[in-house]
């Protein structure tokens, strides 16, 4: 298996376990759903790219042209959801989205509507990614989007910060388990948070470069809003997608300001980001996770390494939450994902 599948293996398994549906749909204890109500969405932006790469080298190497017959099922994306439905039995819809730095964010939102459509009770829902090896690192650097503070790693990752000069690659995967509330509730399951909302769209701008003002970041946003039925003045916190790139963090704040105006001095904002790296496909995921522990435990988490902001961030008087956590019981929240290609998603959770 790629590193990548891995991950999304071993996150899916606890995801699981923690929601008190370990083992095989439909044996032993786990009766409660049929498998074919069960369904898994794992994305991946980038899929098997280390082994793309030694395989290659090895095959250079080599006077026979001859590859592993496992190389093809080691790099393809969906080979995550199909392991992880294998493992526990799960024959719902299974599918993996790819739309680069939003895909595991619209893998929750299109889980999420699975359900309400009626075609699934459950979905393990997420994203992963294994991208750092030399091709990655080379690739995303030769476009000027990596941080070059070799010097200071741990203070790379700084988004908003006026010192900021990219990102840092991060890999692994974040997954959720989705389910029907009713459900969830007769069966006296521990419900972190509700989601209420999901947006998305294009920005139909540039490949790489957000459109000004964070244009489709603000229609994006309030879809999410206008599906969820929540009003921008009563959301209490943003999980922004802020890589730490210099033109990004600047126009998704210009976003995150104009569509929250209401919400004034309620409203936090933060990049886990500055933590964990940017996970690519994986990163909606993990980033959904934290959101939605956020709303259990009444917790925002910081966005470390803010030392100066710079001064379009400054401009839109969002507070960043800089470097510490802030305890805060509050009733809804947002996860924003952004994506090469203009690809925009936004989920909005409810606190249960």
């Amino acid at each position: 298996m790629g590193l990548f599948i891995q991950y999304g293996i071993h996150a899916s398994l606890e995801a699981l376990e923690d929601a008190g549906l370990g083992g095989r749909f439909g044996e032993g204890a786990n009766t409660a759903y049929s498998p074919k109500r069960v369904g898994v969405s794992i994305a991946a932006g980038m899929g098997g790219l280390p082994e793309i790469q030694e395989t290659d080298r090895e095959l250079e190497k080599r006077e026979k042209k001859v590859t592993s017959p496992f190389f093809i099922p080691m790099i393809i994306p969906n080979l995550a959801s199909g392991h992880v439905s294998m493992m526990v039995n799960a024959q719902g819809p299974n599918t993996c989205i790819a739309t680069a730095c939003a895909s595991s964010a619209h893998s929750v939102g299109e889980a999420a509507r699975l359900i309400q459509y009626g075609k699934a009770d459950v979905m393990v829902a997420g994203g992963a990614e294994a991208v750092v090896c030399e091709l990655g690192i080379a690739a995303f650097a030769s476009m000027k989007a990596l941080s070059t503070r070799n010097d200071d790693p741990s203070h790379a990752s700084r988004p908003y910060d006026v010192d900021r000069d990219g990102f840092v690659l991060g890999e692994g995967s974040g997954v959720l388990v989705l389910e029907d509330m009713e459900m969830a509730k007769k069966r006296g399951a521990r419900i972190y948070a509700e989601v209420l909302g999901y947006g998305l769209n294009a920005d139909a701008f540039h490949m790489t470069t957000p459109a000004p003002e964070g244009a489709g970041a603000q229609e994006c946003m309030r879809l999410a809003l206008e599906d969820a039925r929540v009003s921008a003045a009563d959301v209490g916190y943003v999980n922004t997608h802020g890589t730490s790139t210099p033109t990004g963090d600047g126009l998704e704040a210009q976003a995150v300001a104009k569509v929250f105006a209401a919400a004034g001095k309620n409203l936090n904002v933060s990049s886990t980001k500055s933590m964990t790296g940017h996970l690519l496909g994986a990163a909606g995921g993990i980033e959904a996770a934290f959101t939605a522990l956020s709303l259990h435990y009444g917790i925002i988490p910081p966005t470390v390494n803010l030392v100066k902001m710079d001064d379009v961030s400054a401009s839109t008087g969002l507070d960043f939450t800089p470097n510490h956590a802030v305890k805060k019981s509050y009733r809804y929240a947002l996860s924003n994902s952004f994506g090469f290609g203009g690809t925009n998603a936004s989920v909005v959770l409810g606190r249960v």
